[in-house]
């Protein structure tokens, strides 16, 4: 089981938005954090003090692993998310202050927080009927003296988080070799919430579950076998969505993700540590760090030692480090496949011998005289088609169904996929709209030639 490498993407969702660049306490990007898997106080939502007071999802279970199994079919379920701490100063005479500097070193208050894990382990043939169980966590002190140079006491900080209490709901609807799991978190907190503070207080942050699975096993969400199709189609989620993980392959692991992931996601190779600021690329931020002045650097290791160990990490970055994080290769695939890969052209698409990347060496790929072939019709540069957008199209695309366009090139990416490049016909920019290479984007599944259209439906 590979816990470790699911542990690795939850903690990157755990932290997300618990600290945004420039990484000051001052800057105002900080001032608003928390942005997902955040389970509020009942009445927070329906106030507009917080978040939701709960988040679900379902996902299905495939029975065929309990046959190789001795043992009863269980489930051990990891709730993880963050509780709030606040790191609040006093000087020497018990006032609470902002800041502290002392003997050069600095020190803000700040919101901090700290990790909470509960682990339950369910048994599998008991949660037909389903099983609440409720968790808390205390409030929590704890002071820590400052001293000036010459030993005596010059303030202190004191740390404090408030009380949280959540139930974790799980229930399962045997269909014959599958079944399916529903998984529910609450935040229960017993008291009415009277601000914002104070709901983010008594709120799960970044809330996410990591289930094992032992004696079962997990059925893809994203791209589930056919006979599990329905039941995968069925399934609802709230604020919490479920996708394989661990090493591909994998179906005992799953995480029950706050944003939505596809199956086995994992943290980038040259990656060198967290950024904590949502998807931004990591050699930007990496070189934002580099251009901040001394004050700021300073500023920012004072707010937060996850902050301190950025600066510090990106300060002593070497040439090849920061080279490592300009980009990389993933063993595209090639070869474009069926049913829309069959040219009638020169070219079937580019070839798995010619580097993708080398456009001097690879000659396999001719926009221009590329073809594919549509219901039959062969498609390429200057064919006219109907545009039909499918369910996946965005707005923009609905907005050209059943118009007439003109191919201007027929295009293939790294992954295999093809694309046909249109201009509307009727478009009274068409020709600058070409000479630009303005043109709209469309699946071969998307477009229907005129040639292939009764002579009663031709424009």
């Amino acid at each position: 089981m590979n816990l470790e490498l699911a542990r690795a993407v939850a903690d990157a969702i755990l932290y997300e938005g618990y600290l945004l660049y420039p990484y000051r306490s001052t800057s105002s990007k900080n001032q608003s954090r928390w942005q997902f898997g955040v389970v509020g106080p009942p009445g927070a939502e329906e106030r507009g003090l917080g978040e939701a007071s709960s988040m679900a999802m379902q996902t299905v279970l495939s029975n065929s692993a309990s046959r190789e199994s001795t043992h009863a079919p269980r489930l051990i379920v990891h709730l993880r998310f963050l509780q709030l701490q606040r790191r609040q100063l006093y000087d020497e005479n018990g006032t609470a202050v902002d800041r502290l500097d002392l003997g050069g070193a600095s020190w803000v208050s700040w919101d901090e927080a700290v990790e909470q894990e509960v682990e339950v382990t369910l048994d599998l043939d008991a949660l037909t009927a389903g099983t609440t169980l409720t968790e808390k966590v205390p409030t929590t002190v704890e002071v820590e003296p400052l001293t000036a140079g010459d030993g005596a006491e010059a303030g202190r900080v004191v740390r404090r988080t408030w009380p949280l209490s959540a139930e974790l709901s799980a229930t399962v609807r045997p269909h014959g070799d599958h079944a399916v799991l529903e998984l529910q978190v609450h935040n229960v907190h017993p008291d009415a919430v009277g601000d914002k503070e104070t709901a983010v207080r008594h709120s799960l942050i970044g809330a996410h579950v990591l289930v094992e699975a032992h004696g079962v096993a997990f059925v893809s969400m994203v791209d589930p076998p056919e006979e599990a199709a329905d039941l995968v189609a069925g399934c609802r989620q709230d604020r919490c969505w479920p996708v394989l993980t661990g090493a591909p392959g994998d179906t005992d692991l799953l995480l029950g993700s706050p944003i939505i992931l596809y199956d086995y996601p994992e943290i980038a190779a040259e990656s060198v540590g967290s950024l904590f600021d949502a998807t931004e690329i990591d050699e930007i931020l990496t070189l934002r760090v580099m251009t901040m002045t001394d004050p700021e650097k300073a500023e920012a290791r004072a707010t937060d030692p996850r902050a301190r160990d950025i600066i510090d990490r990106c300060d002593a970055m070497s040439p090849d480090e920061l080279q490592q994080l300009h980009g990389a290769v993933r063993d595209p695939r090639l070869p474009m496949e069926a049913p829309f890969a069959a040219s009638a052209g020169p070219s079937a698409g580019p070839s798995a011998e010619v580097p993708w990347w080398d456009p001097a060496t690879d000659t396999s790929v001719d926009p221009v005289n590329d073809s594919v072939v549509v219901d039959g019709v062969v498609v390429s540069r200057g064919s006219l088609v109907t545009v039909r957008p499918k369910r996946r199209a965005d707005a923009q695309d609905l907005f050209f169904a059943d118009r007439v366009a003109r191919v201007t090139a027929v295009l293939s990416d790294v992954d295999g996929g093809t694309h046909v490049a249109l201009v509307l016909v009727d478009d009274p920019a068409a020709d600058m709209h070409e000479w630009y290479g303005r043109y709209l984007y469309f699946a071969p599944e998307e477009i229907q030639p005129l040639e292939a259209e009764p002579k009663e439906d031709r424009s």
